[in-house]
């Protein structure tokens, strides 16, 4: 970890020692925020964000800022293991391609709605007035169970003993988006009435706590966290089913959920903070969670140290090296369908628009654990044997 001061307010506690120009200038905005506690967090998979960098980590008093937590609320990963270790190639390829008929990828969403029973349960949220959960959630019934576009996946994964593993990665869906721009838009319209010292530009707008616009936020924030994990499961559950129909006798553990997108009231060094974490995770000591590599490298299963320093946090995954234009301009495709077909990983890489989520396109997994070392310990390294992505 090494410690940032120039341009600061406060320190900058940096555990990527390859932080890009771009993801330091918000740092730096970041550091200069009049609430801010303590010192930023930045975890080994820090690359640039809207306005806060993902694999960033913000404690502030008495405000909550929802471009700090992001569109995509409640964005997580889980996994499950199974007690299968009899299976072979072609036989992935049918489940994936099964899996692929019952869980919609990309901007695809169920053909009829989901049952309500699905949905979460919280008082909380239906006592905001003209809630926007409210008004979607006749659509979200079409979009529960559904992996979307991007960075999200849903991998078939084996253990160093070779038994089967299931991971999932995804979020809220639309739900999130609508919530986290409505608040981010009400944000910015306050803090220009308020004549705030945050300038605009940095996209860092915020809701104070004891206001009811701030209250709301967190209200319909926390229900979109508990949508996005109702979402994974019925991905997981449904990929089960298929699986279960596959094999005779296939069993699986207890599920591992861990989200990376949201803001929490925790206590940090006697103080009640709102910790941020936009595209890190929790990592108290001795908390189980997940840190996905990318599609052609290896994940892990770790325990978290409850290092102080991080607010208790680790990174969420690998972090992006490269841009998405970026990827698909310079990458060669032809280089990464060899990389992954050479370790026989089933995937779906097929055109140049593809490599945007190529093994190449992020940063070196094994180096983002070295870098992490005192934050978390490694429990399960999984690696991939067939990938399925939006």
């Amino acid at each position: 970890m090494k410690v940032i001061t120039e341009n600061c307010k406060v320190p900058i506690k940096s555990w990527c020692n390859s932080l890009e120009e771009s993801a330091l200038k918000q740092a730096v905005n970041l550091a200069n925020l009049p609430f801010i506690y303590k010192w930023l967090s930045l975890m080994p998979d820090c690359h640039a964000g809207y306005g806060m960098p993902i694999g960033g980590v913000l404690a502030t008093q008495k405000v909550v800022s929802p471009n700090s937590v992001g569109v995509d609320i409640g964005c997580g990963v889980c996994a499950i293991k199974s007690n299968l270790k009899d299976f072979d190639k072609e036989s992935l390829k049918r489940v994936i391609g099964e899996i692929r008929e019952v869980v919609p990828v990309g901007f695809d969403k169920h053909k009829t709605a989901q049952d309500s029973n699905l949905l979460p349960v919280t008082e909380r949220v239906f006592n905001v007035k003209n809630s926007i959960v409210s008004q979607e959630l006749d659509k979200a019934l079409f979009s529960i169970g559904t992996l979307g576009g991007g960075n999200h996946f849903l991998e078939l994964q084996k253990d160093k003993e070779g038994y089967l593993w299931v991971m999932i990665h995804s979020g809220s869906r639309n739900l999130g988006k609508k919530v986290a721009d409505h608040y981010n838009d009400l944000a910015v319209e306050l803090n220009n009435k308020w004549f705030s010292s945050v300038p605009e530009s940095v996209e860092l707008a915020f809701l104070p706590l004891d206001t009811q616009e701030g209250q709301d936020y967190l209200a319909e924030m926390e229900y979109c966290i508990k949508f996005a994990l109702a979402n994974r499961k019925l991905m997981m559950e449904n990929s089960k089913k298929v699986l279960e129909s596959h094999f005779n006798g296939v069993k699986f553990e207890e599920m591992i959920n861990i989200p990376h997108n949201y803001a929490r009231l925790e206590n940090h060094y006697g103080q009640n903070v709102v910790v941020h974490r936009k595209g890190a995770t929790s990592a108290r000591d001795g908390e189980i969670g997940i840190i996905p590599g990318s599609q052609g490298t290896k994940s892990y299963i770790i325990k978290g140290k409850g290092n102080l320093e991080s607010f208790q946090s680790c990174s969420h995954g690998a972090g992006r090296a490269m841009g998405r234009k970026q990827a698909q301009k310079t990458l060669n495709l032809a280089g990464e369908i060899a990389a992954l077909d050479s370790k026989g990983i089933i995937h779906g890489i097929r055109h140049k628009e593809n490599l945007d989520e190529a093994p190449s396109a992020y940063k070196n997994i094994e180096t983002v654990m070295q870098e992490q070392a005192d934050l978390v310990e490694i429990l399960v390294e999984l690696s991939p044997l067939g990938v399925i992505k939006g």
